[in-house]
């Protein structure tokens, strides 16, 4: 089981490379589909994937990804709304086929896992976006690698017991210190052997801020998998379930860091 995670988690951080390094289509088609299969996944868990609700879902996350990548200058909120009447209309002239739950997690699932996601190409985008977006998924997955390694070391006390046991706040701790001193150790080797003109002093705070968020986005997704019994969102990556067990919480992550960077940057 360690050795099929520790390849799968090799050959994502291969791929988040590449994606990331090339940008552009590349990412961008990356992202969608990372997107449709997330919601997908949400999807399966109140029975909407393969019903007109979640169809409706895949529709709106594509336009809005389509959107994005055009630079179609549009009213945001106007997009939030539309979804919303969508979402509504279909559930009440097709009554009672969904209940309330299946509704809300429609509408719900494109802003949590393919708005939020779509983070990581704004970040990309953004002037020394290259450097930036690495933040992402240095702070969430560094963060809960280093969590991991001293809550096995020295974890006693547990920070959500009902919802992860195997978490601690020693881990937790751990965590954010670790990815504090991983943002800072990649901001001097950008500057060193990338041209970077990188603060060490922001990226460490940026990746110990977006380290405690993405323990709450974390915390979320285990939350909705308890809420409805099931150990995995999916099996699609070996020894680590689905696409939202594995980026849950680079979900939170990516918006907070486009965020961040945009106001320390």
């Amino acid at each position: 089981m360690f050795k099929t995670r520790l390849i799968s988690g090799i050959v994502l951080v291969i791929i988040a490379l590449v994606t990331i390094i090339s940008g552009g289509p590349i990412l961008f088609g990356t992202l969608m589909l990372i997107s449709l299969i997330g919601l997908n996944e949400l999807y399966k868990v109140v029975k909407i994937d393969k019903t007109m609700l979640g169809f409706s879902g895949y529709v709106a996350t594509i336009i809005y990804y389509l959107l994005l990548f055009f630079e179609v200058k549009y009213d945001h909120m106007l997009f939030v709304i539309a979804v919303l009447i969508a979402m509504m209309a279909i559930y009440v002239f097709t009554f009672p086929k969904y209940v309330s739950e299946q509704a809300v997690t429609g509408f719900f699932g494109v802003f949590y896992v393919s708005v939020m996601l779509s983070f990581i190409y704004h970040t990309r985008v953004m002037e020394e976006g290259l450097f930036l977006v690495a933040l992402v998924f240095l702070c969430s997955w560094g963060c809960d690698t280093c969590a991991y390694c001293v809550g096995v070391l020295i974890g006693k006390h547990k920070m959500a017991p009902k919802l992860s046991p195997k978490k601690s706040v020693e881990g937790a701790i751990g965590g954010l210190a670790g990815a504090a001193l991983l943002g800072m150790l990649y901001a001097l080797a950008i500057n060193r052997w990338g041209g970077a003109s990188a603060s060490p002093a922001s990226y460490a705070l940026i990746c110990f801020v977006g380290g405690m968020i993405s323990m709450v986005g974390d915390l979320a997704a285990s939350a909705i998998k308890r809420n409805h019994e099931i150990k995995d969102y999916g099996t699609l990556i070996p020894g680590h379930g689905g696409i939202l067990d594995r980026f849950d919480s680079v979900i939170f992550t990516a918006p907070v860091i486009y965020y961040l960077a945009t106001s320390l940057m």
